[in-house]
């Protein structure tokens, strides 16, 4: 069995994928079986896609992405529509047959932590029964300390086997934003809190050869993400 590594993020649209892709890409460089998948999806494949591409088809869109629907809402709520019911047992499943053909596995989230993925599960109790590690993937903005702390709070009831944080920056900097990593660190002491640079608009739109570019640039940083080691639990 592989090593499980699950990114889950504050809310929707937190950079869980750009930097599930780009760990995978550093991850394959450095002479790793890795693989990705994302368990849930609702609206469009962009995110499927992207994962698919860097890891060069590998994988069939089945097996990255085993549970797709068509509205854009929580799994739980597009499964409901269309009349499915997906059990937390299945989507297990689904996970041990991907971490079964590779070294590390990194699963992505839909949605932050704690929406809805079927009858009476989310995210949280896909990681308590995986004891897996897991990187928490935040904007670097005003308010994100809040949002951090909770998603943080949430997973050490979740029994997460260890955790990091990563800001992910935008555009423009504030106050907040170049402290939130600091007043992060105080409060969590425990916790490792990362930063990543902004990225540009169209990273998660580039090819393959640009998603190394950038892995290239912040491989450092990837590289202190994707350590074992060096998660720690609240």
């Amino acid at each position: 069995m592989g090593r499980i590594i699950f990114v889950t993020g504050t809310d929707t649209g937190a950079g869980k994928t750009l930097l599930t892709v780009l760990l995978l890409t550093h991850l394959r460089r450095t002479g790793k079986a890795a693989r990705a998948m994302k368990p849930f999806c609702s609206g469009a494949l962009s995110d499927v896609e992207l994962i698919d591409k860097a890891q060069d088809g590998e994988l069939s869109r089945s097996l990255i992405n085993p549970f797709h629907f068509v509205q854009p809402v929580a799994p739980l709520v597009a499964a409901r529509k269309a009349g499915r019911r997906i059990e937390l047992s299945e989507v297990l499943e689904r996970i041990r047959i991907v971490e079964s053909r590779c070294e590390v596995l990194l699963i992505e989230g839909a949605g932050g932590l704690l929406a809805p993925l079927g009858e009476g599960y989310s995210a949280a109790d896909m990681i308590d029964a995986l004891g897996c590690p897991v990187v928490v993937v935040a904007r670097n903005k005003l308010g994100v300390i809040n949002h951090v702390l909770l998603t943080a709070e949430a997973l050490r009831r979740a029994r997460a086997n260890g955790i990091k944080v990563v800001l992910m920056d935008a555009a423009r900097t504030s106050l907040a934003t170049r402290t939130n990593q600091s007043v992060l660190a105080e409060i969590l002491n425990s916790i490792e809190i990362l930063r990543l640079p902004y990225l540009g608009r169209s990273v998660t739109g580039g090819s393959k050869a640009s998603l190394k570019r950038i892995e290239k640039k912040i491989e450092k940083t990837l590289a202190r993400i994707a350590e074992m080691d060096t998660f720690h639990t609240l």
